[in-house]
């Protein structure tokens, strides 16, 4: 399944060379962890953003977004979707990026967490 490139890149631009930073096929598209922790993804052409869980009907009374569904029966809280009028500008997208960026480091590092160089070991 394909998924929007020019996207991907621009989330790349706001996620910067950030500490933790990997990239991984998944959900049909890419995802972009943070110490192993989903932050973000590309699906399509919508965006996967990380919510805290308590935070999630907050985040869907904003334009532009749903919940996310994998299975189609059982959406999970902590996870939505933002279309691509939502994600128009810099602005927009960068709001995003650190919802996601900000939600994973209230979570625990993955214990899959891929190290990259100059990470402290824990």
């Amino acid at each position: 399944m394909a998924f929007d490139e020019n996207l991907a890149a621009r989330i790349r631009v706001q996620l910067g060379k950030r500490r933790g930073l990997a990239e991984k096929k998944m959900f049909g598209g890419i995802g972009f962890l943070l110490n192993g922790n989903i932050a973000c993804a590309v699906r399509r052409d919508e965006m996967l953003v990380r919510v805290a869980p308590e935070k999630t009907d907050e985040a869907l009374a904003q334009r532009h977004t749903r919940m996310f569904d994998l299975s189609g029966t059982r959406p999970m809280k902590g996870w939505i979707l933002v279309d691509r009028e939502g994600l128009k500008t810099d602005k927009s997208l960068a709001k995003w990026v650190e919802t996601g960026s900000t939600t994973r480091r209230r979570s625990r590092p993955s214990k899959n967490a891929v190290r990259t160089s100059g990470s402290p070991s824990r």
